[in-house]
């Protein structure tokens, strides 16, 4: 059966394409590059090469802003950035500060490592970044290099389960095993892209994009390890107008986040990536107290999480027109110890706190979805704010047991309820008014450790307006399939 896109999803999609092209690959030229190498860096990874860094950015961005007064402009195109090159070494550095019209470009073969001292960090826990930029323009890192964090130097204990991060911060600017310095930073500025460079072993957050316009953020690597709490890939706060393309994300913790603290986020797209963490591969809050609008998520791969679609709104904030398309899944149960429990999609909206506002999450689309996952899809509104006008269509979700983890709890997660026990089932539903399940195939491995052959779960009480076209749920085995299938509206 074919079925013909809403309007709103055909727009989302227009806003994709006119978005998706990447900025013009503008090439350095002799006359507009410095090499960090003339101002003294010595790029050997045990001397610091911050002074050395720091001037070569300062003298790029004079350079540059030199190179746009006396440069006539036509056709809208600026001159190119000032590149500051990165040949080969390992450049050992405390905070270093981008300017406008600066870009970094850090060559093969060359490397940033972020330092491991307190003192190398402003005092501001806020601008803890290995490389800052605040408040500029025309700015980016490149060079098909790396910056790297050395992540594992703040770690106080290793075990199987979960690092123990304990901070080295004595300022009291904050608390707590989250006072660790994150590695990149964008933070108000505009026309921002990072591409074709790795960013490896965040101590925290990776790259952060905050309260920027028109940022681009594609062919980047990164790699955090697996079982460091808090070292997300790419976290997108109070920003407009992002696209993130054939990115390669392996990493600890949420993958790409989009969240709102000061402001709301409108126009998200990310294409075209791999994913790999112990936690939500795609997940939007759970700081949420502004809106989320026009965000598509397309042709993404998730592999081995321990949640593959996530929603935590907790805040307040409203949330609608998002769509998720063309994506694979597979996720597996981790230690309860990590947020999450296996769900391919997990779509929550609950207060904080007893003092927090409850936002809205409506008009959510999944479309041309697969998921091989260890636990079932989580839905869960709540009486004043629940969720409206969900969307399932053309997905196949297999659902089977290959890990000794325990199952049969749902995760809510931060705050309201927690984990609670409960029984599995294909999908979970709470405080739900329209949701629109058309082509869904369902199965269950009949070899698994825990027999759970429960399709829907839910209470008519709370939720309205379900309407089912061409669902199928059944038993897959090697040798045959055997389903029961519905046309119905509830």
């Amino acid at each position: 059966m074919t079925t013909t896109p809403s309007p709103a999803f055909l727009c989302l999609i227009i806003i994709t394409l006119l978005v998706l092209s990447p900025p013009h690959q503008s090439h350095p030229d002799t006359s507009a590059a410095l090499s960090v190498r003339d101002f003294g860096a010595i790029g050997d990874g045990r001397h610091y090469d911050t002074a050395a860094i720091q001037s070569a950015i300062d003298a790029c961005a004079s350079r540059s802003r030199g190179r746009r007064r006396s440069t006539t402009i036509t056709n809208g195109v600026a001159p190119s950035p000032c590149h500051v090159t990165f040949p080969r070494g390992d450049y050992l550095t405390a905070t270093v500060h981008l300017k406008s019209g600066v870009v970094l470009d850090i060559g093969e073969g060359a490397r940033v490592l972020g330092g491991t001292r307190m003192e190398d960090y402003p005092k501001e826990s806020a601008r803890w970044y290995v490389v800052v930029a605040e408040n500029v323009g025309d700015v980016g890192i490149t060079g098909g290099g790396v910056v790297d964090g050395q992540g594992m130097a703040f770690v106080e204990r290793l075990e199987e389960k979960k690092n123990v991060m304990v901070s080295w911060n004595k300022t009291g600017d904050c608390t707590g095993d989250e006072c660790r310095p994150r590695l990149v930073g964008f933070i108000g500025s505009t026309n921002v892209r990072v591409w074709n460079i790795t960013l490896n072993q965040p101590a925290y957050w990776c790259l952060h994009i905050v309260r920027c316009v028109n940022t681009s953020i594609h062919d980047v690597s990164i790699y955090g390890d697996f079982n460091t709490p808090n070292n997300d890939g790419i976290d997108i706060e109070d920003s407009n107008n992002t696209v993130i393309t054939r990115c390669h994300i392996d990493t600890g913790d949420d993958a790409i986040c989009p969240k709102t603290y000061t402001g709301p986020l409108y126009n998200l797209t990310a294409t075209n990536c791999w994913i790999r963490t112990k936690s939500a591969a795609i997940k939007l809050g759970s700081a949420s107290l502004f809106d989320f609008k026009y965000l598509v998520f397309d042709n993404i791969t998730i592999v081995d999480s321990h949640r593959g679609l996530g929603f935590q709104i907790r805040d307040g904030g409203n949330v609608s027109d998002i769509v998720f398309s063309n994506i694979n899944i597979s996720t597996r149960y981790y230690d309860p110890s990590w947020w999450g429990r296996a769900e391919p999609i997990y779509v929550t909206n609950c207060p904080r706190n007893s003092s927090s506002r409850v936002g809205s999450v409506s008009n959510l689309t999944f479309i041309n979805i697969t998921a091989n996952s260890e636990n079932g899809v989580f839905l869960s509104g709540t009486k004043r704010g629940l969720l409206t006008n969900l969307k399932f269509i053309n997905m196949n979700l297999t659902y089977r047991r290959w890990t000794n983890y325990v199952g049969g709890l749902v995760d809510y997660r931060p705050g309201c309820q927690g984990l609670v026990n409960h029984s599995a089932a294909g999908i979970i539903m709470e405080h739900i008014e329209g949701f629109q399940v058309e082509n869904v195939n369902m199965r269950w491995s009949s070899y698994q450790n825990e027999q759970w052959d429960n399709p829907l779960d839910f209470r008519p009480s709370t939720v309205d307006d379900i309407s089912f076209l061409n669902f199928h749920s059944g038993y897959t085995t090697n040798e045959r399939v055997t389903e029961t299938a519905q046309e119905s509206v509830i």
